[in-house]
């Protein structure tokens, strides 16, 4: 299928995860929700990144955003390879992973990138809202393990911008100025924005985040 696309309706599927079997729209219900991909069952990067995404659960979950995990091996294998993701990270993977034996999720989110390796997953990252569109795609090589504090980032402006009109800039971080839509005139602005409006070109306004 074509490629994937920023405002597209994220794919619906059923598949059997390490979770039992779940179908993903229910899973995510009302949630945000992160689906990513990892290359295979035990390999080290990987590893390390489902650790770490279980030590971020807790922050996820206060976003309102539910994880999956998707890898081409099987849920045996899945299982298995928690142990170890448990053992050598010191945490409990709290989230399902995918087991994609036949690679139909993976060719549904266009995650296997031929010219790369024609048989694992790259590592993708889509974020998607309550609606069930796709507000964010990464793409990562196998070799480069994801930043998960990005990942939070991303989200913390996806969720600011979606109710309040304005964007972040450049390594913005959550309670930091954002910018004023350009779309709206100045004093306009000033109205809606009853924190301040700080014009530093007429095409650039900041204003301190309006749900600090």
């Amino acid at each position: 299928m074509a490629t994937l696309r920023l405002g597209d309706t994220a794919p619906d599927f059923t598949a059997v995860t390490s979770e039992g079997t779940l179908n993903f729209y229910e899973y995510l219900g009302d949630s945000w929700g992160i689906l990513f991909s990892h290359p295979a069952d035990f390999t080290p990067v990987c590893t390390t990144e489902l650790g770490t995404a279980a030590k971020f659960k807790d922050e996820f979950d206060k976003r309102n955003v539910k994880m999956m995990a998707l890898s081409v091996d099987g849920a045996a294998s899945h299982l298995e390879w928690i142990k170890d993701i448990n053992e050598t990270q010191n945490t409990e993977v709290n989230f399902p992973i995918v087991a994609d034996v036949e690679r139909k999720v993976s060719d549904l989110y266009d995650m296997i990138h031929p010219n790369a390796d024609n048989t694992l997953t790259v590592r993708s990252v889509f974020i998607i809202d309550p609606d069930k569109k796709i507000k964010l795609t990464l793409t990562y090589p196998a070799s480069t393990g994801r930043n998960f504090y990005e990942l939070l980032r991303v989200v913390d402006s996806l969720q600011l911008t979606a109710n309040h009109k304005v964007a972040t800039p450049a390594n913005w971080k959550n309670g930091e100025k954002v910018v004023v839509s350009p779309a709206i005139p100045t004093e306009e602005a000033k109205n809606i924005f009853t924190k301040g409006v700080e014009e530093v070109k007429p095409y650039l306004r900041l204003t301190p985040d309006p749900t600090a």
